[in-house]
């Protein structure tokens, strides 16, 4: 089996910029030998709250899901959603000061489809360990 390059970057929410406290809520990944550019999101209600009480899951909702649309291309993802894949990568990866951030680009080879390496990168980056993962101190 021939292995593929790929890049990946997580997502993150900083509810308070100025804190730079954050939780990760989400995974993009590029693997351009195969085409694929795709992005997962699980939001984590009450990680978010214990940083900012405040914060408005309703718009960080619609913001991650246009992430994940443009990720898709296609209709509905407005014009950075029309740019070659690669080009919507390096968009969406850009460091920026927002409530939305990306994680610094990591690479890596998959052996496998790369929506499986997304939803292995999900569940080690941004799903709470099971309980059997758990360290004891």
């Amino acid at each position: 089996m021939h292995a593929h390059l790929y890049d990946y970057a997580v997502i993150r929410v900083v509810p308070r910029v100025e804190r730079e406290e954050f939780v990760n809520v989400g995974v993009l990944l590029s693997c351009p030998a195969l085409g694929f550019l795709d992005a997962a999101v699980a939001l984590a209600p009450a990680r978010l709250r214990a940083l900012d009480p405040t914060v408005d899951l309703d718009a960080l909702r619609r913001h991650l899901d246009a992430i994940v649309a443009v990720c898709r291309g296609g209709p509905g993802s407005g014009p950075i959603g029309q740019l070659p894949p690669r080009a919507r990568f390096h968009s969406l990866t850009a460091r920026r000061s927002a409530v939305i951030q990306m994680s610094p680009v990591h690479t890596g080879h998959c052996d496998a489809d790369p929506a499986i390496t997304l939803r292995h990168l999900m569940q080690r980056m941004v799903l709470p360990p099971a309980a059997t993962d758990a360290h004891h101190i």
